[in-house]
């Protein structure tokens, strides 16, 4: 398949059951953590977290022959908390004011065919169409394979955990020009 065979579009209803199957397969084979509840809430109910809310929003990458969803990718307004995110990222980037990048996940055997820089695309122009967010951030686990890279290549790091004296979460932190 070619990245002309996917459509992306905001998540309705019918999707949500694909979108969470995607979400969950991706924490457990990529992040190897399994469902957690205090970080992973969204998964569950992705409806009340992105769809509800309007500034707010859940795309997903459906597969234009079996129609079935095969990415996903979010965005809320809600800046990292400070804990576990180190205190300095919190106050630079505010709830209310920042675009949090989350859940984009692509399965593997539809990966490398431009879908997740699509998906980051539609979810930057949501931001800028919103008009009252100022920055868009993300954080990424280093350790999934592909992950940094992507995210190098779209935006700067602005903090990366495994320089901190104790390493904190190994998380690196990402900025993310809006368009």
């Amino acid at each position: 398949m070619h990245e002309s065979d996917y459509s992306i579009r905001p998540a309705e209803p019918g999707d949500l059951e694909g979108a969470r199957a995607v979400m969950l397969d991706t924490v457990y084979r990529d992040f190897g953590t399994g469902y957690v509840p205090r970080w992973h809430g969204d998964i569950i109910d992705p409806a009340a977290a992105y769809l509800a809310p309007a500034r707010h929003t859940l795309l997903v990458a459906v597969d234009g022959v079996a129609g079935d969803v095969v990415g996903t990718a979010a965005l809320d307004a809600r800046g990292p908390a400070h804990p576990p995110n180190p205190r300095h990222l919190a106050e630079r980037y505010p709830s209310g004011e920042t675009a949090q990048l989350r859940r984009v996940y692509v399965r593997p055997e539809h990966r490398r065919r431009g879908l997740a820089r699509r998906l980051v695309g539609e979810l930057l122009a949501f931001a800028a169409a919103d008009g009252g967010y100022r920055s868009v951030y993300l954080h990424t686990d280093p350790a999934v394979p592909g992950a940094e890279g992507f995210w190098r290549s779209l935006g700067k790091v602005v903090h990366d955990e495994r320089q901190d004296p104790a390493g904190g979460q190994g998380i690196v932190h990402f900025e993310v020009p809006m368009v």
